[in-house]
């Protein structure tokens, strides 16, 4: 027994990847760093009253406002991977011989990154609004967007779509070519390739956006209340909630709503370590 836990252990120590770029100087800013993101959520974990937890999960408006964030980030979860798969796998093909011009609409594309949520906001509502470009002639034939849970719907997706089509690319970018021109070369047609190469094998990059969209979407803030406002199972998501006991001066219902929030988050870090661990066991 004790010889096999010695073979377990050398196996490992010659898995074991050798220190070639990291000197030891350079852990005291790195720990630094961490403690630089964990403190603030240890302070917020402090300062939550979990003996009023239950009380505060459980009144109508906390229940009608989850509901309403959960529906609203589903439904912008999967709207992300209809139209995000299929964007994410033009961009992946077409910068072999386009690199410039995919770089370009890539910039576009993750634009909604680096964009102010007001700002954000604002480009939707110029879109989309009653007085938007296209807004202003779907209010002619009676369809309002703003304000209405499709405004919410719209705004995660805008705001969730970047962070799945970047994903995918990564995933995408990880399958040899020699894999497409094999089965190509078998009499495989470009939908077979994509169903049975690509698909299963960027399978786990794509789980991995949906999680992450469905996180942004989720935790969508500020564009939300600039195009959707905040109008009670309508429009108010859990962050919306949140604004509302802040601005009410009431901090425990903010903090109730943090919970909420924290729930899913957590069960959102376990997906995102299965599917991890599952991509491994493949490999």
């Amino acid at each position: 027994m004790a010889s096999g836990n010695q073979a377990q252990t050398r196996a490992r120590d010659a898995m074991r990847v050798p220190n070639l770029i990291l000197p030891g100087w350079l852990l005291l800013p790195a720990t630094v760093a961490l403690l630089f993101l964990l403190g603030p959520v240890v302070a917020l974990l402090f300062n939550i009253p979990w003996h009023r937890s239950w009380e505060l999960l459980t009144q109508p408006e906390s229940l009608q406002t989850f509901g309403l964030s959960l529906r609203t980030a589903v439904l912008a979860t999967v709207v992300c991977t209809l139209l995000g798969f299929p964007l994410a796998l033009a961009l992946h093909h077409h910068a072999r011989n386009h690199p410039r011009w995919v770089a370009t609409i890539q910039v576009l594309v993750y634009a909604p990154l680096v964009l102010s949520p007001v700002v954000s906001g604002l480009a939707l509502t110029f879109l989309w609004g009653r007085r938007g470009l296209l807004g202003q002639h779907l209010d002619q034939v009676g369809v309002q967007v703003a304000f209405t849970t499709t405004a919410v719907v719209i705004t995660q997706v805008f705001v969730a779509l970047p962070f799945f089509v970047s994903t995918v690319v990564t995933a995408l970018r990880g399958i040899p070519v020699r894999f497409e021109e094999i089965a190509a070369t078998e009499g495989a047609t470009r939908w077979e390739v994509m169903r049975r190469v690509i698909l299963p094998l960027s399978m786990p990059g794509v789980v991995t956006g949906m999680i992450l969209g469905f996180a942004r979407a989720l935790g969508e803030y500020g564009a939300t209340l600039t195009f959707a406002g905040n109008v009670a199972g309508v429009t108010r998501t859990i962050p919306l909630h949140i604004e509302l006991g802040l601005s009410s001066n009431d901090m425990d219902q903010a903090l109730g709503a943090v919970i909420m929030l924290l729930a899913v988050y957590v069960l959102i870090i376990g997906a995102i370590g299965v599917t991890r661990m599952i991509s491994r066991q493949h490999r």
